[in-house]
């Protein structure tokens, strides 16, 4: 069957933020009226341990609808408690101080999991109530001799772009406290306490960590086939000790090759399968940089290999290897053992650099796109600004990556190679973002999840690292928005094919919001090995468990499900768009008049109504054929009827 194409279009609407209907807290606050606890879904429960196994969702709705129950929270002064949360310090008399609406009086909680503000004299009472680990760092506002209204407290500077102030009275002497229960909580690693997904423990229907099966996976793409094998060489992690325990590898290449293999690559990661074409069989391999050195060193092991890659795609003769780097930084690695493949060594293969900057490149970026949207926007020179932030830059050049990828698999039926220096941060994005492109599956809600558990989990994208969950460190050298990037990407995406994929924004804001919380075990630690013994499926709990217990909230009422349609975006300056639904969420003069999200839940229901009705006119005008052919004395006609969506 041929692949339909669709080239990138942009969507009319303008770029809103989510409203209404909340994952358990978030985050939240801005105006009083926005920031009411109606509008907040918070869980509340008595401090029991519970299993977080499958349960019958009899069991499961009526317990949940009650947790749901905000408007119950907000007769409550303190925090709302999830199963194993508890209180550590309470202050009355603070003083918020929001860059939006000014100062506002209340009381503030510290949990082991949560921030939470509420106000004394407003109604509906404006919360605050932030997840710990979304904390970077936390510093104090004057001192003993500071003079003047306000000039006293603590200042909060989050992952998720925002900067919160509370000003506290000095005679009070709360500060101290609230300082330092917030130092321990919101860093528990650096105080040796656990993070507090592994106290969580809360009752879903679902077990979100039997979402991925890596056997399941391959099956779907047909593997193992004659020129693929599902290989266990890796199964006590000792080829590779970041890569997962099942690996696709070339068909009939003995262990001691793919050994060798690997020793020539950086971290011993070696070109395994990413996705193959479903008709002309060409793949998308990922590995990382050759160890050639300044000397120059080749293996003739790894040359073989790739050449074998390229053969298993009988409708090409060449083979393209994508390097993410700029050429002038893969240069530079070779003083430092690594490189890139050089085309006369390796046949029949073209080598090309994608231009895609390094983490720390990305992570100033982020720094000064923060700087231009929280908490006041410069409308003069907004433009300049953003421009000057090269952060759309750095999407765009993602983004044309994987569709160069993308491009080379299903135009030009040939296998491609992607790796950066490690091959686990631009390679996982170019690898998953093409793979988006090129399969309509991972543009399901259940596709997209398998999607992040196979190519950023089970590779090994440092998590722990590259986020520094519970880490009080802020200036560590390996914190990076890789994946805040893909999820960007994807959003891009979404924005120029607004009908292909089953899930809404919602669902990538609530996936960026959990990768920072520390509620759930999904994002904690850099690779499948560390989460393996450590137990984290028995000890925690998985976000997928949370998402597939209310598809609903992140059903995207446009989806059209086109199978075998490949997505070519504009990756251009002029259709890319900075995510206001993401980074200046926070800033209440950017939310819609009309809450979006709540449409969207209209829309669906509207939808499913539309469409019984068609399956009715269909049921009906069958019977009626078939009782026309009977009076006619015709055997009657068989009528399927058509898939009609609406």
């Amino acid at each position: 069957m041929e692949k339909s194409v669709s080239y990138g279009s942009i969507a009319s609407s303008q770029s809103l933020p989510p409203s209404g209907s909340r994952p358990p807290s978030t985050g939240s606050g801005g105006s009083s009226a926005s920031s009411s606890v109606s509008e907040q879904s918070v869980y509340h429960k008595a401090d029991t341990v519970m299993s977080s196994e499958s349960v019958s969702s009899a069991d499961f709705s009526s317990d949940f609808r009650v947790l749901r129950d905000g408007n119950k929270l907000a007769q409550m002064e303190e925090a709302p408690l999830l199963p194993g949360e508890s209180m550590k310090d309470m202050a009355k008399d603070v003083t918020y101080i929001c860059p939006f609406i000014g100062t506002v009086r209340g009381t503030l909680t510290v949990t082991n999991y949560r921030l939470y503000f509420k106000s004394l004299e407003r109604e509906p009472p404006f919360i605050l109530d932030v997840p710990l680990g979304v904390i970077s760092r936390v510093e104090k506002i004057g001192g003993a001799s500071s003079r003047g209204e306000n000039s006293y407290g603590l200042e909060i500077f989050s992952k998720d772009i925002r900067t919160i102030r509370f000003a506290h009275k000095q005679e009070g002497h709360t500060r101290r406290s609230i300082f330092e229960n917030l130092m321990k909580y919101a860093f528990p690693t650096s105080n040796n306490l656990t993070l507090f997904a592994y106290d969580y423990k809360e009752i879903f229907p679902e077990n979100g960590w039997k979402v991925y099966d890596p056997i399941t996976e391959y099956k779907r793409m047909g593997l193992p086939n004659e020129s693929w094998t599902l290989s266990r060489i890796n199964e006590h992690y000792e080829l590779c000790d970041t890569y997962p325990t099942i690996l696709v590898v070339p068909e009939n290449v003995p262990e001691d090759e793919l050994k060798k293999v690997a020793a020539f690559r950086s971290r011993g990661r070696l070109p395994v399968l990413s996705w193959i074409h479903p008709e002309s069989q060409a793949t998308v391999t990922r590995c990382s940089q050759p160890l050639v050195g300044m000397s120059g060193k080749r293996s003739k092991d790894d040359e073989k290999f790739l050449q074998i890659i390229m053969d298993s795609n009988a409708q090409s003769h060449k083979i393209f290897i994508f390097d993410a780097r700029p050429s002038v930084n893969a240069v530079a690695n070779k003083a430092k053992g690594g490189g890139y493949e050089s085309e006369d060594a390796y046949q029949n293969a073209e080598l090309v650099f994608l231009d895609i900057h390094n983490i720390h490149v990305m992570r100033e970026s982020l720094r000064k796109l923060k700087e231009i949207v929280y908490p006041n926007i410069e409308e003069s020179h907004w433009l300049s600004n953003l421009e000057s932030t090269h952060w759309l830059e750095h999407i765009k050049l993602i983004l044309a990556g994987a569709l160069r990828i993308a491009d080379k698999v299903e135009s030009g039926k040939t296998s491609v190679v992607v790796h950066c220096s490690d091959g686990w941060d631009r390679t996982a994005q170019l690898t998953s973002l093409s793979m988006i492109m090129l399969d309509s599956y991972y543009r399901t809600i259940k596709g997209f999840e398998v999607l992040i558990e196979k190519e950023w989990l089970s590779f090994g994208h440092r998590f722990q690292l590259r986020v520094g969950h519970g880490d009080r460190n802020h200036t560590d050298a390996d914190r990076s928005p890789v994946f805040l990037q893909f999820i960007d990407c994807v959003w891009q995406m979404t924005r120029q094919f607004p009908t292909a994929f089953e899930f809404n924004e919602f669902f990538l804001i609530t996936i960026l919001d959990h990768l920072y919380s520390c509620l759930f075990g999904t994002f904690l630690l850099n690779s499948e090995q560390q989460r393996i013994n450590e137990g984290l499926q028995k000890t925690t709990i998985s976000l997928w468990a949370y998402v597939n217990s209310q598809l609903e909230e992140f059903i995207n009422p446009l989806y059209v499900n086109y199978s075998n349609h490949v997505l070519y975006p504009v990756a251009s300056m002029r259709h890319l768009e900075l995510w206001i639904g993401y980074y200046i969420r926070w800033n209440p003069r950017m939310r819609p008049q009309e809450p979006i999200h709540q449409r969207y839940k209209e829309l669906l229901a509207k939808r499913t109504e539309l469409q019984k009705k068609v399956e009715e006119l269909q049921r009906e005008f069958s019977n009626r054929s078939a009782s026309s052919s009977e009076k006619a004395g015709s055997p009657p006609r068989s009528i399927t009827p058509e898939q009609t969506v609406v």
